[in-house]
């Protein structure tokens, strides 16, 4: 799935908000006659039908303002940026931490991710239909799953707990919706199916390597073995942490990119360094990403919102090339030429989210044809080298962050590794990624972070979001809100 294929979409698959009351079934435009029984045998629309689940992953709901509000501009990496009196509608309480269920962004996040497991759970239930060649149906349904196993990902780090819908489900069927998709399952079950996923779709998966041109993007077995790391971690299963990043590491299919500044240039797409992209293109592109990040001002290139803090500006150790590849500050010379002016309503925005209109693809502000980084190697490296920390091998935790060091411009670690020096390294490496709120939260460090950037976290409510309110209504009252909400 290269930068001229992308996200096709299939006529006929109309996805909807599992919890949104919309149909479920495969919508085949009857313009030309055709059925669904015609669509299901033909076995040339088995990958179209995949390809309408990651085409979600463009959307505004998915990773644009209101993920960047929730993962981003609530850390102590970012402020809400923009003018004063632009709120974002609620991005004000994000950066305060004074959000609460009613609030627009967790009820995009919620249904976004809920129409991509929709869409994931359509395609697993038609394929299994087709009468098309064992392999790659195995392998279009093991990217589903992976697909699926994302999103529940991100659902059970924002929310905790949440419903586990993995079938097809008839959205007539009152009792079955009571019991599934009004129902939240615990946290630890909510892990456990995304363990079953990406164990599944594993074995079916390809290397990075052995995907054609034309298929570059999709997900590999390296995608899922490296979520399936992480979430060993977030679980604290430190040994299967470490032992699936090493299975990424040794596959021999990745490797850190030489120049940082790189990985989140159009240049860097797919490279080495690159385990799980968003692919975007002049056609099919990234809904908001660039626009609601892009410096404020004159000459105005976005919104201006989610731009870095001054404390993460002065966290950097000194010579770290990490900082200047990271943050973009208003005044100075960016790499592509351009020229800022230091009269933009903000000092500083994300250098990671700006595109260059001059040497890259440019279709416009709102919609950009640069891939999003979902899952990278300096991640897995991170992963291991925290992993081993947390089971002694501190030879371990330290060669892998010395890895990550050779091209910082700092050298190798120099004092012994601590859990802080991991945290640090992870904050540096990552900033503005969409890591840094859910790295505070669950290594137990948010409180000290968020009270040094002047925000309260509440312990024994922050660690999750509030359940949308509005998803709690639609169940009646069957959905129960979280802690402090």
């Amino acid at each position: 799935m290269n930068k001229n294929i992308k996200y096709k979409c299939i006529a006929g698959l109309m996805a909807a908000a599992l919890l949104a009351g919309c149909n479920d079934e495969l919508d085949v435009e009857q313009r030309d006659g055709q059925t669904v029984n015609d669509y299901l045998s033909n076995p040339a629309n088995a990958t179209n039908l995949v390809n309408g689940v990651y085409s979600k992953l463009l959307d505004f709901n998915m990773y644009s303002f209101s993920w960047i509000g929730i993962t981003s501009i609530t850390s102590d990496d970012a402020d809400k940026g923009s003018s004063a009196g632009d709120t974002g509608t609620d991005k004000h309480k994000m950066d305060a931490l004074t959000f609460s269920s009613s609030d627009l962004s967790f009820n995009e996040i919620w249904t976004g991710r809920y129409e991509g497991i929709y869409r994931a759970n359509n395609a697993i239930f038609y394929l299994d239909q087709l009468q098309i060649d064992a392999a790659l149906k195995n392998r279009l349904v093991a990217e589903a799953k992976f697909l699926r196993a994302l999103w529940y990902f991100d659902l059970v780090r924002c929310f905790g707990g949440v419903p586990v819908v993995t079938g097809n489900i008839d959205l007539n069927d009152t009792e079955t919706i009571n019991e599934i998709v009004f129902t939240k399952k615990t946290k630890a079950e909510v892990y456990a199916q995304i363990e079953t996923d990406l164990m599944e779709a594993i074995p079916a998966l390809p290397l990075k390597s052995q995907y054609s041109a034309a298929d570059m993007g999709r997900a590999t077995k390296g995608a899922a073995q490296a979520l399936l790391a992480k979430a060993y971690l977030y679980q604290e299963k430190w040994q299967q942490s470490f032992d699936m990043a090493n299975e990424v590491i040794n596959s021999g299919q990745y490797g850190l990119l030489p120049n940082y500044a790189h990985v989140w240039r159009e240049v860097g797409e797919n490279g080495a360094e690159s385990i799980f992209e968003v692919q975007a293109t002049a056609n099919l592109g990234l809904v908001d990403y660039t626009n609601v990040q892009g410096p404020r001002g004159t000459p105005d290139l976005g919104w201006g919102f989610n731009t870095p803090s001054e404390s993460l500006v002065n966290s950097y150790l000194p010579g770290d090339v990490r900082k200047d590849a990271t943050i973009l500050f208003s005044g100075s010379v960016l790499w592509d030429g351009f020229v800022t002016p230091a009269t933009w309503t903000n000092p500083r925005y994300n250098y990671k989210a700006y595109q260059s209109q001059i040497s890259e693809t440019w279709i416009g502000k709102g919609v950009t044809g640069k891939n999003l980084r979902i899952l990278k190697y300096s991640d897995i490296l991170l992963i291991r080298a925290e992993a081993a920390f947390r089971l002694g091998n501190l030879s371990e935790a330290k060669n892998r962050l010395d890895e990550l060091r050779l091209r910082t411009g700092l050298g190798p670690v120099t004092a012994p590794v601590t859990l802080q020096t991991i945290i640090n390294e992870r904050r540096w490496e990552m900033a503005m990624e969409h890591e840094r709120w859910f790295d505070l939260v669950r290594t137990g460090t948010a409180p000290a972070a968020m009270a040094a950037n002047g925000k309260t976290f509440i312990v024994g409510t922050h660690e999750v979001f509030p359940i949308p309110a509005p998803q709690v209504t639609a169940s009646g009252g069957r959905l129960i809100q979280n802690n402090g909400y």
